[in-house]
């Protein structure tokens, strides 16, 4: 008899360190559904303010945050880059603190799409004051955060801010953001294109049952993947999922402590150097496109590491069958036995999910507690230790930075 997410569940309540996860990572199908129909509620809201951007000329949109919330702004720029056709550009705050001007062109107008699930990161806050003190020209913030007492949410108003305030269970209170990456990424998503609102409800209703799919029928295989024994991890993505990988490669890494190092890549990119990584104990995961042009050039990958004879374990996840199934049954999740191309912008939500359930069941192999692995206090739930600084104007002017 299979094994659900709800037989590992119960096992988990009786493991303090493992329940917050276990219980944010299953939760996410119906947390996306909430998010959806709270968005729905404030629709003309939010239309009446992001429509008025896109007739504004030379604005720049910047999709921001820290850690995982910046992978969010990596993989919703080809969203927005589409439907706003504006300048568009992903930085996360850990940049912008330190080299705004920079990076961001002060004359110009900027709206600012912050992501954040603690809204209390001290970039975070920061990178809002930065924005509001150096940009002489209008200056717009959509904020998208999961915690209601969080700082962007209490003390940035005004009548150029609007905030998306996910529901509560999203705020995560395991140190690795999973219900929160995905809630967000998803929010972010829709909000870049109110109009298909109604088309995407049914859309997410399809991944929602694969996000199930992979909960009731993949768990044996994943968690037997997870207890292998690899010691290194490589994720690669294509386009949007290229943001997927790279919070991916970070969920992994952060849930087993380190004990498994990660790196991430494109398909194309990682012939250049980074395959130099792999050897015998190195797990490969392919977030496979479902564009069969772009899935052309990964198959030409996956084909070439297998001829090559490296990359012995892997893990394809695709929402379609692979061409001529060059990847064998217990080494892929398939999530349809039809032909669909659903939005990479949603499936990046199931594609994520079986990352974390990689590092949820690593973790636990290693006798680490998924709520809070870190042993030495190296990494926490919101970031420590960051001191911000006056901002230098006087370095900027000459080029210093």
């Amino acid at each position: 008899m299979k094994d659900t997410f709800l037989d590992i569940h119960k096992s988990a309540l009786k493991n303090k360190g493992a329940y917050f996860t276990a219980t944010e990572i299953s939760r996410q199908p119906q947390s996306w559904k909430k998010t959806l129909l709270e968005l729905k509620e404030r629709r003309s809201e939010f239309e009446s303010f992001l429509e008025s951007m896109k007739d504004i000329e030379n604005l720049q949109v910047v999709l921001t945050g820290a850690g995982s919330s910046a992978f969010i702004g990596e993989v919703l720029q080809y969203a927005y880059k589409v439907n706003f056709r504006k300048d568009i550009k992903a930085i996360a705050t850990t940049d912008l603190v330190t080299h705004f001007e920079s990076l961001i062109q002060c004359d110009k107008p900027l709206l600012l799409i912050s992501f954040a699930r603690s809204g209390n990161s001290p970039e975070s806050m920061a990178t809002i004051q930065l924005a509001n003190e150096l940009c002489t020209n209008n200056i717009f913030h959509l904020i998208i955060t999961c915690n209601p007492e969080g700082k962007l949410n209490t003390e940035v108003s005004g009548e150029h801010v609007i905030t998306f305030l996910l529901p509560g269970e999203t705020n995560d209170q395991s140190l690795a953001m999973t219900n929160s990456f995905s809630s967000m990424m998803i929010a972010g998503f829709l909000l870049s294109d109110l109009d298909h609102l109604d088309q995407y409800e049914e859309e997410l209703a399809d991944i929602g049952e694969y996000a199930e799919k992979i909960l009731s029928n993949y768990l044996p295989q994943i968690r037997k993947i997870a207890e292998s024994d690899f010691e290194r991890a490589i994720f690669l993505g294509s386009g949007p999922f290229l943001g997927i990988a790279r919070e991916s490669h970070l969920k992994l890494q952060e849930l087993t402590d380190g004990h498994v190092i990660c790196k991430f890549d494109s398909f194309l990119g990682f012939r250049h150097g980074p395959k130099a990584v792999v050897d015998e104990k190195t797990l490969i995961v392919y977030l496979v496109s479902n564009s069969d042009y772009v899935k052309n050039y990964e198959m030409d990958l996956i084909k070439e590491i297998q001829k090559n004879g490296f990359g012995e374990q892997s893990l394809a996840i695709v929402e379609n069958s692979l061409h001529d199934r060059i990847i064998d049954q217990e080494s892929c999740v398939l999530l349809s036995d039809e032909v669909r191309k659903s939005s990479p912008f949603l499936m990046g939500g199931v594609y994520v999910m079986v990352a974390q359930l990689l590092g949820f069941f690593k973790s636990l192999h290693f006798g680490l507690e998924p709520d809070n692995p870190s042993r030495k206090g190296a990494i926490s739930r919101v970031v420590q230790g960051v001191q911000i600084y006056p901002y230098d104007y006087q370095e900027i002017q000459d080029g210093s930075i």
